[in-house]
C-alpha cells in the first residue's frame, strides 16, 4: 500500500462547492446526498467504467525508441521505497521503471511471476506452515554486477519486520509473520517460511534493492537519499537533477529481459495539475494525471487535440486522517463528534462533480465501492448529524461559549494541514470548517509546501485533521495492518487498540478469501468507531494521454509493463 498526497483542483470549485454546502445545487438533496437523478447517473458511469483502460498495443507494433515525458506532483528526498520516507506513490511510480518487479498482477488482480526475475514463484502448506519458494531468474543481476540472490530477500525481512526499532519500515505487514529467509539449494532458490499465515504473500519484495543498503540501518537511511545508486529493472538512471527536480531514466543495455521500447523516460515534477494539463496541452507532456476537484482541466485535456482520456476504477481513495493523539482529540466521543459534524457528501460532490466519476461516498477503509467485499460500514457514524456532534461535545465538556466552544477555559481548536500547492485540499479544509464551525469547533488552514507535507508533517503527526489519498494494491487487506494496528510507522493518527489489532491480525492471517473479507469488514467496524480516518470516496483513476501512447493510461489493478509503454506513430 503507497500513500498518495498529492492533491489539487480549479479554484472555481469553490463556488461550486458553497452551493452544495447549502443544498442550492439541482444534483443533491438538502443533506447534500445524491437525488434520484444524480444516483441514476452514478449508475449509469459505474456499469460503464472499465478495469483497465490504457490503449492496449501488441508489443511488437509499437514503435522502437522515442522519449516519453511524464509530470510527478512531488519530488523525493528519500529514494528507498522501504523507507517511510519514501513510501509516496510518485516515487514508487518512477522506482517502477529501476527495480525488480518480482510478480505481476492481472486487471482482476491475480499474480503471476514474472519471468524476468523468476523462474517460478510457489506455495506450499502440507507441512502445516506457509512456505513460499522462489527460484530467481539466472541472469537476474544489480546494475553492478551482483547477482540478485536470497541474500537479498532475507536482508529485506530483516529490516522491515519490526524487530529491530532503529528501522523506519513503510509497513511490516507479512514480513513480521515471517520465521525465516533461507538458502535453498543455491544462492539463487529462497525459501520463507511463516510463523503465521499471511494469504496476500504476493508481490512482498517487489522494489527490492540489494542487501548492502538493508542490513545496515545507516545504508538503509541514507544511500539513497537524493541518488538512486543501483537498479535492476529495463530502465537506468541517466541523471537526478535536483535543481529542476527531473528524474530521467533511459534504456539499460545489461537488462536481460524483454527489451524497453523506449529510449527515454523523463519524469518532470509540475506542482499543480492546472500546470500539468497546461503543460500537456502544450505538447510539452505526454500524458498527465487528472486528480479529483478538477472539472476544468479534465475539460482541457479533452479538448486538446488527439488526446485520449483514460479511465478506470482502482484500489485508491481519499479520506480526512484524524490525529488521535491531538490535544483536543484524544477522547473517542470527541473524535466521533467530529465525525458527525462532517457532511461526506458534500465534499465528494465539490470534489467530483463534472468529473466523470460516481459521486459517491465511501463507507469502507479495506474495499473499495467496486470490490465484491465491499459493505457499508460506516452505521450511524457515516451519517452527518449535527445535533449528535452537538450532544457528544456537550457530553465530553466542550460547552459553547460565543462563537466557540471551551472546556477549562481552553478553546476547541484544530488545524486542518493541506500542501499549498493543492488547491482542492484548500477547497476540502474550508468546507469542514464551514461545517466544524456550525458544531462550535475552530478550524484553522494551515497550508504547507507541497515537499514537505509528507515528511514534516504527516510522518511526523503535526496536524489535526490532514486529508490526503491511499494509493492501494490488489490485495487490500493487507493495508490494515499498514494503516490501522498499533505502532505501525504509517498509521500517522498513532491510533492504539487491542480490540482493533486483534480484529486486524484476525482478518490478515485468514486463509479462506471469503472468511478474510469477512473478518476485515469486522475489523473495519471497529476502525470506524475509533475514528481513525474519515473516508471520503473512491478517488478518480483518470489519464489523459496521446493518442499514440500506448500500453498507458489507467491501470486499475494491473501492474505496469514498462517495456512495452511506447508509441504507435
Amino acid at each position: 500500500m503507497k500513500v498518495r498526497y498529492r492533491a489539487a483542483a480549479a479554484t472555481a470549485v469553490l463556488a461550486m462547492a458553497v452551493a452544495a454546502c447549502g443544498g442550492g445545487g439541482t444534483t443533491t438533496n438538502n443533506n447534500g446526498q445524491p437525488n434520484a437523478a444524480q444516483s441514476e447517473a452514478n449508475k449509469k458511469i459505474t456499469e460503464e467504467m472499465p478495469g483497465i483502460s490504457i490503449a492496449p498495443v501488441d508489443y511488437a507494433q509499437v514503435k522502437d525508441g522515442g522519449t516519453l515525458t511524464l509530470p510527478k506532483g512531488q519530488w523525493p528526498s528519500q529514494w528507498n521505497p522501504w523507507h517511510v520516507d519514501g513510501n509516496q506513490s510518485d516515487t514508487n511510480d518512477m522506482l517502477e521503471t529501476l527495480l525488480p518487479q518480482f510478480e505481476i498482477s492481472n486487471d482482476k488482480a491475480e499474480f503471476t511471476a514474472n519471468k524476468d526475475y523468476l523462474d517460478s514463484v510457489n506455495l506450499d502448506t502440507s507441512s502445516g506452515k506457509q512456505v513460499v519458494t522462489y527460484k530467481i531468474a539466472e541472469k537476474a543481476t544489480w546494475s553492478d554486477g551482483t547477482p540478485i540472490t536470497w541474500a537479498d530477500f532475507e536482508a529485506a525481512w530483516k529490516a522491515q519486520n519490526g524487530s529491530d526499532k532503529k528501522y523506519k519500515p513503510a509497513s511490516t505487514q507479512g514480513f513480521d509473520r515471517m520465521e525465516s529467509v533461507v538458502k535453498g539449494a543455491t544462492d539463487k532458490d529462497v525459501i520463507v517460511t511463516f510463523k503465521e499465515n499471511y494469504p496476500e504473500w504476493h508481490g512482498l519484495f517487489n522494489g527490492l534493492i540489494p542487501a548492502k543498503y538493508l542490513s545496515d540501518v545507516k545504508e538503509y537511511d541514507s544511500a539513497y537519499l537524493q541518488k538512486v545508486p543501483v537498479t535492476a529493472g529495463p530502465f537506468k538512471v541517466e541523471k537526478i537533477d535536483e535543481a529542476t527536480k527531473t528524474l530521467t531514466v533511459v534504456r539499460d543495455d545489461k537488462w536481460w529481459g524483454q527489451k524497453a521500447k523506449l529510449d527515454k523516460i523523463i519524469f518532470r515534477v509540475i506542482e499543480t495539475p492546472a500546470a500539468q494539463v497546461n503543460a500537456f496541452a502544450n505538447g510539452e507532456l505526454d500524458a498527465v494525471d487528472i486528480p479529483p476537484g478538477s472539472p476544468a482541466d479534465l475539460k482541457r485535456a479533452k479538448e486538446v487535440p488527439n488526446a485520449d482520456i483514460r479511465k478506470a476504477f482502482a484500489p485508491n481513495w481519499r479520506h480526512i486522517t484524524v490525529n488521535n493523539q491531538s490535544e483536543f482529540l484524544k477522547e473517542k466521543s470527541v473524535r466521533q463528534a467530529v465525525a458527525y459534524a462532517i457532511n461526506r457528501d458534500v465534499i465528494a460532490q465539490s470534489d467530483l462533480k463534472d468529473m466523470d466519476w460516481p459521486i459517491a461516498t465511501l463507507n469502507n477503509h479495506v474495499f473499495m465501492n467496486n470490490h465484491k467485499g465491499y459493505v457499508d460500514n460506516a452505521g450511524d457514524l457515516g451519517k452527518y448529524n449535527l445535533d449528535k456532534a452537538k450532544q457528544l461535545l456537550d457530553a465530553a465538556g466542550w460547552k459553547q461559549e460565543g462563537e466557540y466552544r471551551k472546556k477549562d477555559g481552553k478553546e476547541f481548536s484544530l488545524n486542518f494541514v493541506v500542501p499549498a500547492g493543492v488547491p482542492y485540499a484548500k477547497t476540502e479544509g474550508e468546507l469542514t470548517q464551514a461545517m466544524l464551525k456550525e458544531a462550535g469547533i475552530k478550524l484553522t488552514i494551515n497550508a504547507v509546501p507541497d515537499d514537505k507535507f509528507f515528511t514534516d508533517f504527516i510522518i511526523k503527526g503535526d496536524f489535526d485533521l490532514v486529508p490526503f489519498s491511499w494509493i492501494g494494491t490488489p490485495q487490500p487487506i493487507g493495508g490494515l495492518q499498514q494503516i490501522y494496528k498499533s505502532g505501525s510507522e504509517s498509521n500517522f493518527p498513532k491510533a492504539s487498540d487491542p480490540a482493533v489489532d486483534a480484529a486486524i491480525d484476525a482478518a490478515v492471517g485468514e486463509m479462506d478469501p471469503a472468511k478474510a473479507i469477512e473478518l476485515a469488514n469486522a475489523a473495519d467496524k471497529l476502525i470506524f468507531d475509533m475514528v481513525h480516518t474519515i473516508p471520503l470516496y473512491q478517488r478518480p483513476d483518470i489519464v489523459a494521454a496521446k493518442k499514440t501512447l500506448a500500453n498507458y493510461g489507467s491501470f486499475g489493478y494491473q501492474s505496469e509493463d514498462w517495456t512495452s509503454v511506447g508509441f504507435t506513430g
